[in-house]
């Protein structure tokens, strides 16, 4: 019976066509009616399962199949893992299932989603070589391919990249084109990534074989990628018409709706009001696993987020949802990712404040987390912004003095990272400590030499500096380390220039096949002339005055007239100028003769007091018995008769 029924299956595959599906369906269901354990009918489902898209019944079918129908169908288990999103379970079918060539493509995708690009470039550089490729797979092998060199350009590792350049080829697919114009973008070409991505809208608009519905669901992720563009490059009004006729809702895409709608609120008028743009932000929908984000990709989306919350002043939920993230990371560390949310963390703590109160709030957090690379260099920072330079030296003094006593091997590689090295020489240059900058990048030199891949930069920066000193020491530990940069490099000037610089006192002739590659002194010193400047002299800067404390300010010159203020006359309103000035006005008013006083208390005092007159009882000015036409005066007690004077008058 189930010869018969596998006979009848296979005679109706044979009349089947790509279109009816769901037919094939009903068969194979009717047939493990009778045979529940027809393997052949089983496999014939799953693939019409997945040819309808109905991933979720292919898994379940798998899963009801058993360990024989696991065994001859990894390609398809493999494929269901993938489309349903659960890549270290595909990657673990593709691995345990051998190297047949459909599934290395899905391996390859596999690792495409698991950001493993070095891996699936590996495998699509394999497929490319083997002669087993038809017409329609080498199309899509190129277009993957080069969909992966544009992120491997995202991830900064693009030396693995195929090509580092659009090619012809590029320019006769849109898939191909939009590929190549991300990879420029990713390399900060975006002028040119502007033209490529011209080219694939007009590719795409001539294409016969899709509808227009298909169309549109093509160009609207590069007219997205197209809008970010444009705003890089500061073309605002081709921004705003750009964005226009974008349908934000009509994204297919999950993903690329999510970065359409970030970007769209990024560069609308509406992001001046941080409220609002919390509201919109927090509108996206959120991302199911088969369609995640890229870590590049998802880094800015997490910095955006924190930043609008902190902006909306959320500052609680941005050090809870911060913390719940450092507390995931292996400290220290010199990623970016994990550095920058750092410093988020730190804003949110300080409330976004700056200056001393700024750093007041942050240094307790330094106290918890002292191997935090970020909040390092936020601290530094904020001290800088106050023009604390000492501070911000003896604050990285001692993170590195922390990393010294480490006996992680890997902190060793934070302690002599480029970056913080860059950031300690700059702050020595501003107190002019050339010694301890010598210091440091001889020892970094020494530490990156004996490492496979030595951060080029700093090895040049610490030979240089190195050739200027004067001690053997220093001169030869120069020599190793252009001995080394320049078997890497043999054709860069600047190395053979320093290799040669270096051996030419000790070693003149192990240098001398390198001098010709250098410019002649001949040709350098062309332009100058010699006698010109011997005539001229060697020119001084004049030294700056030193100030003396113990000696006395210098006189001013006393030639030198002394400007005096002429004040502008004063008169009043109504004054003439034909009628003779009072001669009194200077005195004060109750004392003028013209000065009569209000009151009937008033004029008798008045009378009593007439200046310049002869006291009635006597000539003695002092006599005490005297009636008030003299100065009379009187012995009171402080607390007495001037007190009771000053004591205002209550009720009774």
């Amino acid at each position: 019976m189930a010869a018969t029924t596998t006979q009848s299956l296979s005679a109706l595959l044979r009349r089947s066509t790509i279109e009816d599906h769901e037919e094939v369906l009903k068969a194979c269901n009717s047939t493990l009616k009778k045979s529940k354990t027809d393997l052949e009918a089983q496999h014939v489902k799953i693939v019409a399962l997945l040819k309808l898209d109905r991933y979720d019944d292919a898994l379940r079918v798998i899963e009801d199949g058993g360990d024989k129908l696991k065994e001859r169908i990894p390609l398809e288990q493999a494929y269901v893992q993938y489309k349903l999103g659960n890549y270290v379970e595909a990657e673990r079918i593709v691995n345990a299932a051998g190297g047949e060539r459909g599934i290395r493509q899905v391996g390859a995708q596999t690792s495409y989603r698991l950001e493993k690009f070095s891996q699936a470039a590996d495998v699509y550089k394999e497929l490319a070589r083997s002669a087993a490729a038809n017409g329609s797979e080498e199309n899509d092998l190129r277009i993957n391919s080069s969909a992966l060199d544009a992120q491997l350009e995202w991830s900064g590792q693009g030396h693995l990249a195929q090509k580092q350049k659009p090619s012809r080829e590029d320019m006769e697919a849109f898939e191909t084109a939009y590929n190549a114009a991300c990879g420029s973008i990713a390399r900060g070409e975006l002028g040119q990534g502007e033209v490529l991505l011209k080219r694939a809208k007009d590719l795409c608009h001539a294409l016969d074989d899709l509808s227009e519905t298909e169309k549109n669901a093509e160009l609207l992720p590069i007219s997205v990628q197209q809008l970010f563009v444009l705003c890089r490059l500061g073309k605002t009004e081709e921004a705003e018409t750009l964005a226009t006729k974008i349908t934000i809702p009509d994204i297919p895409d999950i993903s690329t709706k999510t970065v359409a709608q970030i970007n769209a609120l990024v560069h609308s008028h509406q992001s001046s009001n941080p409220y609002l743009s919390f509201r919109l932000f927090h509108s996206t929908p959120d991302l199911p696993m088969t369609d995640k984000l890229f870590a590049f990709q998802e880094s800015i989306r997490r910095r955006n987020h924190y930043t609008i919350d902190l902006l909306a002043l959320k500052y609680e939920g941005v050090v809870a949802s911060t913390s719940k993230f450092l507390q995931q990371q292996q400290l220290p560390t010199t990623s970016a990712i994990s550095n920058t949310i750092s410093v988020l963390h730190a804003a949110a703590h300080a409330k976004n404040q700056q200056g001393k109160a700024g750093v007041k709030q942050i240094l307790s957090l330094l106290e918890k987390r002292p191997y935090d690379v970020g909040l390092l260099l936020t601290i530094i920072q904020l001290y800088m912004l106050t023009g604390n330079h000492a501070s911000a030296v003896h604050v990285l003094e001692a993170f590195l003095k922390r990393l010294d006593e480490s006996t992680a091997a890997t902190d060793g590689d934070v302690r002599f990272a480029p970056g913080l090295l860059a950031v300690l020489v700059s702050l020595y240059a501003l107190q002019g400590r050339k010694a301890h900058t010598k210091s440091e990048l001889a020892r970094a030199a020494s530490y990156w030499r004996h490492k496979s891949k030595p951060p080029r930069s700093l090895l040049r920066a610490a030979g240089a500096l190195l050739l200027e000193s004067p001690s053997p020491e220093d001169l030869t530990e120069a020599g190793e380390i252009f001995d080394s940069l320049h078997e890497q490099e043999p054709n860069d000037r600047f190395v053979t220039a320093g290799f040669v610089a270096s051996h030419a006192t000790t070693s003149p002739s192990k240098v001398q096949p390198e001098v010709d590659k250098l410019t002649s002194t001949n040709r350098l010193i062309s332009g100058i002339d010699a006698a010109a400047l011997e005539e001229a002299g060697v020119p001084h800067a004049p030294s700056a005055p030193q100030a003396d404390t113990n000696r006395k300010r210098a006189a001013e010159d006393a030639a030198k007239p002394i400007k005096k203020r002429v004040r502008k006359s004063r008169l009043p309103k109504d004054s003439d100028p034909s009628k003779p000035a009072d001669p009194e006005r200077w005195m004060p008013l109750r004392d003028r003769s013209t000065y009569r006083p209000k009151g009937k208390k008033g004029r008798q005092k008045a009378s009593a007091l007439t200046q310049g007159g002869i006291s009635e009882k006597g000539d003695d000015p002092l006599n005490s018995s005297g009636v008030s036409g003299a100065t009379k005066v009187e012995k009171a007690s402080v607390g007495g008769t001037i007190a009771k004077a000053k004591r205002k008058k209550g009720k009774k």
